[in-house]
Protein backbone atom coordinates (compact mmCIF):
# COMPACT_ATOMS: atom_id res chain seq x y z
CA UNK A 1 0.00 0.00 0.00
CA UNK A 2 1.53 3.14 -1.04
CA UNK A 3 1.91 5.99 2.16
CA UNK A 4 -0.61 8.10 2.32
CA UNK A 5 1.19 11.80 1.20
CA UNK A 6 0.28 15.22 3.52
CA UNK A 7 -1.75 17.89 2.08
CA UNK A 8 0.48 20.16 -0.11
CA UNK A 9 -1.37 23.72 0.54
CA UNK A 10 1.24 25.72 0.54
CA UNK A 11 3.55 25.79 -3.00
CA UNK A 12 7.23 25.10 -3.52
CA UNK A 13 8.44 28.34 -5.38
CA UNK A 14 11.76 29.24 -7.47
CA UNK A 15 14.02 30.79 -4.65
CA UNK A 16 16.90 31.73 -7.24
CA UNK A 17 15.71 35.53 -7.59
CA UNK A 18 16.45 35.72 -4.50
CA UNK A 19 20.01 34.41 -4.64
CA UNK A 20 22.00 37.64 -5.46
CA UNK A 21 21.70 38.94 -1.70
CA UNK A 22 24.38 42.14 -0.42
CA UNK A 23 26.32 40.60 2.11
CA UNK A 24 28.09 38.47 0.21
CA UNK A 25 26.65 35.47 0.95
CA UNK A 26 24.37 33.80 -0.94
CA UNK A 27 20.31 33.75 0.05
CA UNK A 28 20.84 36.79 2.98
CA UNK A 29 19.52 40.12 2.04
CA UNK A 30 20.31 42.50 4.66
CA UNK A 31 18.93 46.13 5.46
CA UNK A 32 20.20 48.67 8.07
CA UNK A 33 18.16 51.63 8.72
CA UNK A 34 20.64 54.20 9.85
CA UNK A 35 19.17 54.66 13.48
CA UNK A 36 20.13 52.92 16.60
CA UNK A 37 18.83 49.60 17.17
CA UNK A 38 19.03 45.96 17.49
CA UNK A 39 20.05 43.23 14.58
CA UNK A 40 17.81 41.59 14.01
CA UNK A 41 18.17 37.93 12.09
CA UNK A 42 14.91 36.57 10.19
CA UNK A 43 16.56 32.64 9.35
CA UNK A 44 14.20 30.64 6.72
CA UNK A 45 14.82 27.03 5.84
CA UNK A 46 17.25 25.41 8.25
CA UNK A 47 15.28 22.37 7.08
CA UNK A 48 15.07 22.19 3.59
CA UNK A 49 10.69 20.82 3.68
CA UNK A 50 10.12 23.61 6.29
CA UNK A 51 8.57 25.67 4.44
CA UNK A 52 6.58 28.54 6.11
CA UNK A 53 9.86 29.98 7.27
CA UNK A 54 10.18 31.15 2.69
CA UNK A 55 6.67 32.06 3.18
CA UNK A 56 7.83 34.61 5.97
CA UNK A 57 11.02 35.81 4.55
CA UNK A 58 9.91 36.27 1.18
CA UNK A 59 6.98 38.36 2.06
CA UNK A 60 9.51 40.44 3.66
CA UNK A 61 11.75 41.03 0.55
CA UNK A 62 8.96 40.65 -1.61
CA UNK A 63 6.80 43.68 0.71
CA UNK A 64 9.79 45.74 0.44
CA UNK A 65 9.79 45.67 4.51
CA UNK A 66 12.48 47.80 5.87
CA UNK A 67 13.60 48.81 9.79
CA UNK A 68 12.32 51.72 11.35
CA UNK A 69 15.27 51.41 13.64
CA UNK A 70 18.39 48.87 13.76
CA UNK A 71 19.10 46.64 10.95
CA UNK A 72 17.25 43.76 9.42
CA UNK A 73 18.96 40.51 8.00
CA UNK A 74 16.65 38.35 6.22
CA UNK A 75 18.36 34.73 5.36
CA UNK A 76 17.53 31.30 3.50
CA UNK A 77 19.58 29.15 5.27
CA UNK A 78 19.05 25.37 3.18
CA UNK A 79 18.28 26.50 -0.39
CA UNK A 80 20.10 23.35 -1.65
CA UNK A 81 17.99 20.99 0.37
CA UNK A 82 14.87 22.88 -0.34
CA UNK A 83 15.61 22.56 -3.93
CA UNK A 84 15.51 18.87 -3.82
CA UNK A 85 11.98 18.80 -3.03
CA UNK A 86 9.75 15.63 -4.72
CA UNK A 87 6.26 16.27 -4.28
CA UNK A 88 5.80 12.10 -3.74
CA UNK A 89 8.66 12.42 -1.34
CA UNK A 90 7.93 15.75 0.63
CA UNK A 91 9.81 14.49 3.98
CA UNK A 92 12.76 13.76 2.45
CA UNK A 93 14.56 16.59 1.93
CA UNK A 94 14.87 17.99 5.45
CA UNK A 95 18.30 17.34 5.10
CA UNK A 96 20.81 16.03 2.29
CA UNK A 97 23.76 14.86 4.59
CA UNK A 98 23.65 16.46 7.95
CA UNK A 99 20.92 18.10 10.35
CA UNK A 100 22.00 22.03 9.55
CA UNK A 101 20.30 22.70 13.10
CA UNK A 102 22.97 20.20 15.03
CA UNK A 103 26.05 21.27 13.61
CA UNK A 104 27.04 25.14 15.09
CA UNK A 105 29.43 24.09 17.44
CA UNK A 106 33.42 24.74 16.76
CA UNK A 107 34.07 21.47 16.91
CA UNK A 108 31.85 21.40 13.89
CA UNK A 109 32.31 24.47 12.40
CA UNK A 110 36.19 23.89 12.50
CA UNK A 111 36.29 20.35 11.75
CA UNK A 112 37.85 18.15 8.61
CA UNK A 113 34.56 16.80 7.84
CA UNK A 114 32.41 17.97 4.58
CA UNK A 115 28.94 18.11 3.64
CA UNK A 116 26.31 20.78 1.83
CA UNK A 117 25.16 21.41 5.77
CA UNK A 118 28.46 22.08 6.78
CA UNK A 119 29.69 24.02 4.17
CA UNK A 120 26.48 26.40 4.29
CA UNK A 121 26.96 26.66 8.27
CA UNK A 122 30.60 27.97 7.46
CA UNK A 123 28.92 30.56 5.16
CA UNK A 124 26.50 31.75 7.20
CA UNK A 125 28.05 31.53 10.88
CA UNK A 126 29.14 35.46 10.37
CA UNK A 127 25.64 36.09 9.55
CA UNK A 128 24.33 34.45 12.90
CA UNK A 129 27.36 35.67 14.90
CA UNK A 130 26.45 39.44 13.96
CA UNK A 131 23.12 38.99 15.08
CA UNK A 132 21.92 40.41 18.15
CA UNK A 133 17.93 38.57 18.10
CA UNK A 134 17.39 35.74 16.20
CA UNK A 135 14.46 34.00 14.46
CA UNK A 136 14.90 30.95 13.54
CA UNK A 137 11.35 29.27 11.82
CA UNK A 138 10.99 25.52 11.78
CA UNK A 139 7.60 23.25 11.06
CA UNK A 140 7.02 19.90 12.42
CA UNK A 141 5.91 16.72 10.26
CA UNK A 142 3.05 16.73 12.24
CA UNK A 143 -0.09 18.69 12.71
CA UNK A 144 0.22 19.74 16.45
CA UNK A 145 0.01 23.50 18.02
CA UNK A 146 2.44 25.75 17.34
CA UNK A 147 5.52 25.96 19.60
CA UNK A 148 8.44 27.66 21.17
CA UNK A 149 11.83 26.29 21.34
CA UNK A 150 14.58 28.12 23.53
CA UNK A 151 17.59 27.43 25.90
CA UNK A 152 16.15 28.57 29.01
CA UNK A 153 17.40 32.07 29.54
CA UNK A 154 15.61 34.66 30.86
CA UNK A 155 16.08 36.76 27.97
CA UNK A 156 14.62 34.06 26.09
CA UNK A 157 11.19 33.65 28.08
CA UNK A 158 10.76 37.01 28.16
CA UNK A 159 10.72 37.32 24.63
CA UNK A 160 8.63 34.61 23.90
CA UNK A 161 6.24 35.44 26.60
CA UNK A 162 5.92 38.87 25.88
CA UNK A 163 4.95 38.16 22.09
CA UNK A 164 2.48 35.75 23.27
CA UNK A 165 2.15 33.40 20.14
CA UNK A 166 3.03 30.57 20.28
CA UNK A 167 1.37 29.60 23.49
CA UNK A 168 3.24 26.81 24.12
CA UNK A 169 7.26 26.47 24.82
CA UNK A 170 9.58 23.94 25.06
CA UNK A 171 12.30 24.70 27.69
CA UNK A 172 15.77 23.67 27.41
CA UNK A 173 17.82 23.50 30.59
CA UNK A 174 20.81 22.16 29.18
CA UNK A 175 20.64 22.45 25.43
CA UNK A 176 19.05 19.81 22.68
CA UNK A 177 21.24 16.86 24.03
CA UNK A 178 21.63 15.86 20.09
CA UNK A 179 24.10 18.44 18.99
CA UNK A 180 23.95 22.61 19.04
CA UNK A 181 21.48 24.33 17.06
CA UNK A 182 21.92 27.64 14.71
CA UNK A 183 20.35 29.32 17.94
CA UNK A 184 22.78 28.55 20.41
CA UNK A 185 25.44 29.33 17.77
CA UNK A 186 28.43 31.48 20.05
CA UNK A 187 27.93 33.86 22.64
CA UNK A 188 23.80 33.07 21.83
CA UNK A 189 24.45 30.03 23.75
CA UNK A 190 25.68 31.64 26.70
CA UNK A 191 23.54 32.55 29.82
CA UNK A 192 26.02 35.78 30.44
CA UNK A 193 26.99 38.31 27.76
CA UNK A 194 25.80 40.37 25.54
CA UNK A 195 23.70 38.13 24.05
CA UNK A 196 19.93 38.57 23.08
CA UNK A 197 17.33 36.25 22.40
CA UNK A 198 17.59 33.48 20.34
CA UNK A 199 14.00 31.02 19.51
CA UNK A 200 12.63 28.80 17.11
CA UNK A 201 9.18 28.92 16.35
CA UNK A 202 8.18 25.94 15.70
CA UNK A 203 4.93 27.20 13.54
CA UNK A 204 3.01 23.94 12.52
CA UNK A 205 2.53 21.17 10.32
CA UNK A 206 5.36 21.49 7.58
CA UNK A 207 2.69 22.04 3.87
CA UNK A 208 -0.26 23.20 5.41
CA UNK A 209 -1.02 27.29 4.60
CA UNK A 210 -2.06 27.49 8.55
CA UNK A 211 1.23 27.13 9.52
CA UNK A 212 3.03 29.88 6.94
CA UNK A 213 0.19 32.19 8.23
CA UNK A 214 1.85 31.50 11.65
CA UNK A 215 5.55 32.24 10.60
CA UNK A 216 4.04 35.44 9.10
CA UNK A 217 2.34 36.39 12.16
CA UNK A 218 5.33 35.29 14.71
CA UNK A 219 7.82 37.01 12.25
CA UNK A 220 6.25 40.75 12.43
CA UNK A 221 5.37 39.71 15.89
CA UNK A 222 9.53 38.92 16.05
CA UNK A 223 10.32 42.42 14.42
CA UNK A 224 7.54 44.44 16.31
CA UNK A 225 8.97 43.47 19.46
CA UNK A 226 12.19 44.73 18.68
CA UNK A 227 10.82 48.28 17.51
CA UNK A 228 12.22 47.60 13.48
CA UNK A 229 8.42 47.32 12.50
CA UNK A 230 4.94 48.87 13.63
CA UNK A 231 3.32 46.33 15.34
CA UNK A 232 0.30 45.10 13.32
CA UNK A 233 -2.99 46.55 14.68
CA UNK A 234 -4.79 43.05 15.02
CA UNK A 235 -2.44 41.52 16.28
CA UNK A 236 -3.26 39.34 19.54
CA UNK A 237 -2.57 40.04 23.00
CA UNK A 238 -0.57 37.22 24.96
CA UNK A 239 -2.65 35.06 26.40
CA UNK A 240 -2.21 32.08 28.69
CA UNK A 241 1.50 30.15 27.98
CA UNK A 242 2.17 26.54 28.75
CA UNK A 243 5.76 25.70 29.26
CA UNK A 244 7.64 22.22 28.92
CA UNK A 245 10.61 21.15 30.50
CA UNK A 246 13.14 19.05 27.78
CA UNK A 247 14.23 16.08 29.98
CA UNK A 248 15.50 13.64 27.59
CA UNK A 249 15.85 13.34 23.77
CA UNK A 250 16.10 9.93 23.15
CA UNK A 251 18.06 9.06 19.93
CA UNK A 252 16.98 5.82 17.72
CA UNK A 253 19.47 3.65 18.53
CA UNK A 254 18.39 0.25 16.17
CA UNK A 255 16.21 -0.26 13.05
CA UNK A 256 13.93 -1.86 15.42
CA UNK A 257 12.92 1.75 17.05
CA UNK A 258 8.93 1.28 17.40
CA UNK A 259 6.70 3.30 19.50
CA UNK A 260 4.03 1.56 22.06
CA UNK A 261 1.02 3.54 20.15
CA UNK A 262 0.52 6.00 17.15
CA UNK A 263 2.13 9.55 18.53
CA UNK A 264 2.11 12.52 17.08
CA UNK A 265 3.01 14.82 19.73
CA UNK A 266 1.81 15.98 23.24
CA UNK A 267 0.53 12.83 24.45
CA UNK A 268 0.94 12.42 28.20
CA UNK A 269 2.63 9.00 29.95
CA UNK A 270 2.40 8.28 33.68
CA UNK A 271 5.67 7.95 35.70
CA UNK A 272 7.71 4.49 34.74
CA UNK A 273 4.82 4.16 31.45
CA UNK A 274 6.36 2.64 28.58
CA UNK A 275 7.09 4.79 25.35
CA UNK A 276 8.68 3.39 23.41
CA UNK A 277 11.19 0.24 22.76
CA UNK A 278 14.81 0.40 20.67
CA UNK A 279 15.76 -3.07 20.19
CA UNK A 280 16.36 -4.11 23.47
CA UNK A 281 16.10 -1.20 25.56
CA UNK A 282 12.86 0.10 27.02
CA UNK A 283 11.89 3.71 27.02
CA UNK A 284 9.92 5.13 29.65
CA UNK A 285 8.54 8.00 30.90
CA UNK A 286 11.23 9.44 33.96
CA UNK A 287 8.05 11.53 35.53
CA UNK A 288 4.49 11.98 36.33
CA UNK A 289 2.91 13.99 33.65
CA UNK A 290 5.94 13.31 31.25
CA UNK A 291 4.52 14.84 27.83
CA UNK A 292 6.12 13.78 24.35
CA UNK A 293 7.35 16.63 21.85
CA UNK A 294 8.73 15.57 18.63
CA UNK A 295 8.32 11.95 17.94
CA UNK A 296 9.94 10.68 14.84
CA UNK A 297 7.03 10.06 11.60
CA UNK A 298 9.87 7.42 10.91
CA UNK A 299 12.41 6.27 13.23
CA UNK A 300 16.09 6.67 11.40
CA UNK A 301 18.92 5.20 13.14
CA UNK A 302 21.24 8.06 14.58
CA UNK A 303 18.54 10.80 14.51
CA UNK A 304 16.05 12.02 16.78
CA UNK A 305 13.56 9.44 18.16
CA UNK A 306 11.33 11.48 20.74
CA UNK A 307 11.85 14.51 23.09
CA UNK A 308 10.80 13.90 26.74
CA UNK A 309 9.70 16.47 28.31
CA UNK A 310 7.47 17.27 31.69
CA UNK A 311 5.03 20.27 32.07
CA UNK A 312 6.24 23.83 34.34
Amino acid sequence: MPPILPRLEVAQGDLSAYRQGNTGVDYVHRFESGNPGPHVLINALTHGNEICGMVAATRLLDEGVRPRIGTLTVSFAHVEAYNAFDAEKPFENRQLVHNLNRIWSDEWLEGAEDSPELRRARELRPVVAAADHILDLHSTSQDVVPFWVYPAFARNAAVAVAIGRPSVHLVMPKGLGSGTPLIQHGHHGEDEGPAGAALVAECGQHFLQATADTAVGVTFDFLAHFGLVEREADAPAPGPQRRFELLETRMVKTPEFRFVRPLVGFEVFAKGELIAVDGDEEIRAPCEDCTVLMPARVPIVGREGVYLTRPL
